[in-house]
């Protein structure tokens, strides 16, 4: 008995000295820094998803997984490689390729005031900024991963990615409509809005006699611009026929979502916000400068059963000289927001 006892006695002694050195580890607790999404001077109300509340910690995750490689099949390409910020998170490519070197037939749109923006992609394909974000991660011609269960366990291979992920959403289990909400967080915060344009109206900067020219042609009958384009986002953020082609040589744009035979050949004004930055130009990237587009709009338009009503000088032109044109591009770089581009908040 006496030798039992002994043994009680030494195992106890051995469990309460491992006891001490088990360490003590703090239970985690969800607590997100939720964040309201800054609202520019004269912008409407932001369009955030009810389900998806902006914070910190999905910001934070959403960038990290906007610059990363690992959503791609092979590993090589991300988001960025398609959304560059010195473009204003577009590119000055006409269309994308793909990892596989396959081109697609769409030039990259810019991502800027996306928190204001509805119906994405150029025939408003997505209707909200997160699912936006499934398609390009696997198109065979664009990200191309097998699938989203891929992507998921490349990314809980990563002990970092599981704490960001726990951060952010409570849970270490890393799926793809978490992924999608990220990003979309981070997405929302590319604000631009403080062009020359913005300093003017706020009186911190002053046009020149060009850029106020170009800026009363735009904002009147004579560009007949501000229709699609007007203040302050600078796209109706609808869907125009504006006559690039004739009927028979049209893209189907719009038509291929709605089925509607009047929307053919429509797509998705974009915002003219930083647009020196993101030439080429229109849907498929035909017009590789400004002088092309303003030629574009000068020349009318070739019409159609669905031209736009806003087209009104379709076949006519809106007979803007040589000077009228260089105004024009002089009002429409005003619009360049050097503080957006250089964002330390933006880059990886």
């Amino acid at each position: 008995m006496k030798f039992i006892k002994h043994i009680h006695i030494i195992l106890t002694f051995i469990l309460f000295s491992c006891q001490r050195d088990i360490p003590y580890v703090e239970p985690f607790i969800y607590n997100p820094n939720y964040i309201v999404l800054e609202k520019p001077k004269g912008f409407p109300q932001a369009s955030i998803s009810a389900d998806n509340p902006m914070t910190e910690e999905g910001i934070k995750l959403g960038k990290k997984l906007f610059y990363d490689p690992l959503l791609s099949g092979d590993n090589t390409m991300s988001c960025s490689d398609c959304h560059l910020q010195i473009s204003s998170f577009a590119n000055n490519s006409q269309y994308n390729i793909g990892i596989d070197g396959i081109s697609g037939n769409r030039n990259a749109m810019a991502l800027i005031n996306l928190a204001w923006s509805k119906d994405f992609n150029w025939n408003g394909s997505i209707s909200d900024l997160e699912s936006q974000a499934f398609e390009p991660v696997i198109n065979p011609i664009e990200l191309h991963s097998l699938n989203w269960k891929e992507v998921s366990s490349k990314l809980m291979q990563s002990e970092e990615y599981k704490d960001l992920f726990e951060l952010a959403f409570n849970t270490r289990i890393i799926d793809s409509t978490n992924v999608v909400k990220a990003i979309a967080q981070f997405e929302r915060t590319l604000i631009s809005a403080d062009s020359k344009f913005d300093k003017f109206l706020d009186y911190r900067a002053s046009l020149t006699p060009s850029e106020l020219r170009g800026k009363e042609i735009f904002t009147t009958e004579k560009g007949d611009c501000f229709h699609c384009h007007s203040y302050p986002l600078f796209t109706s953020n609808d869907f125009h026929n504006n006559g690039l082609d004739p009927e028979l040589e049209m893209d189907n744009g719009r038509f291929n979502v709605t089925g509607d035979i009047n929307d053919k050949g429509k797509f998705k004004s974009p915002s003219l916000r930083n647009i020196e930055l993101t030439a080429p130009y229109m849907h498929d990237g035909r017009f590789q400068n400004l002088e092309e587009v303003i030629e574009h709009y000068n020349f009318g338009g070739h019409n159609s059963t669905t031209i736009d009503p806003l087209m009104k000088k379709v076949g006519v032109g809106l007979g803007l000289s040589q000077q009228n044109k260089v105004d024009l591009i002089n009002f429409l770089k005003t619009l360049t927001d050097t503080s957006f581009i250089n964002n330390p908040d933006f880059q990886p």
